[in-house]
């Protein structure tokens, strides 16, 4: 009798072991696949921005709009030439790329939502945003600590490069000049003086904490 109790019991744990087993299992797999979506989505959407926005401006003013090739190129105070790119639903104003750390990704416009954080990066200041201006534009992302997004800020020092593209099609090379932790709280250097420079400022969790933020600030060349 009282083996036949233990061996229901060593069966019925069997059977919650495997359970549980396959929803790791699913969830894993579940996430590998979001992520992977994601970022080939993300890829694409990035290789394919200048020329759609090139194709966009054709089909609405009938011109081709002027692309630059040459980073330095762009003139402050432009603004974006009334195209519309949108990315799983969001609106874009453009694009990043950081080689040290390996991503790309979409940014979308300000402000930043639980959704919009769950698929790419986003802009929270200055509210409507345009990249590649005069002064200082907030960008975050989150730090999943699997390589997406802003995961791997922490790994940026001084020097290191950062290429937005925006809905001009103009790509602007930032060179990294500062990066520190601050509290979730710290807004103080969004809306800096940048003496007429084009600045960006990248900001995620650290990986010790959510009330922490890694910063890194970077200058157009």
């Amino acid at each position: 009798m009282l083996e036949t109790k233990y061996s229901k019991f060593l069966t019925i744990l069997l059977i919650i072991i495997i359970v549980a087993v396959i929803g790791l299992l699913g969830y894993l797999g579940y996430n590998y696949y979001r992520n992977y979506s994601i970022n080939s989505d993300s890829d694409q959407f990035v290789s394919t921005f200048v020329e759609e926005v090139q194709n966009t401006t054709t089909n609405t003013t009938g011109e081709v709009g002027s692309i630059s090739d040459n980073i330095n190129s762009v003139a402050v105070g432009s603004t974006n030439n009334g195209t519309t790119q949108t990315f799983r639903g969001f609106n874009v104003i453009g694009t990043i790329e950081i080689p040290k750390t390996g991503i790309s990704y979409p940014i979308l416009e300000a402000p930043p939502t639980v959704k919009k954080l769950e698929v790419s990066v986003a802009a929270i200041y200055p509210q409507n945003a345009v990249l590649n201006t005069e002064g200082n534009v907030v960008i975050v992302g989150h730090n999943y600590r699997n390589g997406m997004f802003f995961s791997d800020n922490k790994k940026l020092s001084n020097g290191d490069k950062i290429y937005i593209t925006d809905l001009n099609g103009n790509r602007v090379t930032y060179n990294i000049y500062n990066v520190f932790q601050t509290s979730v709280n710290d807004t103080s250097f969004y809306n800096r003086d940048t003496d007429g420079a084009m600045e960006v400022t990248l900001s995620t969790c650290t990986d010790a904490s959510d009330d922490q933020r890694v910063i890194v600030e970077a200058r157009a060349e």
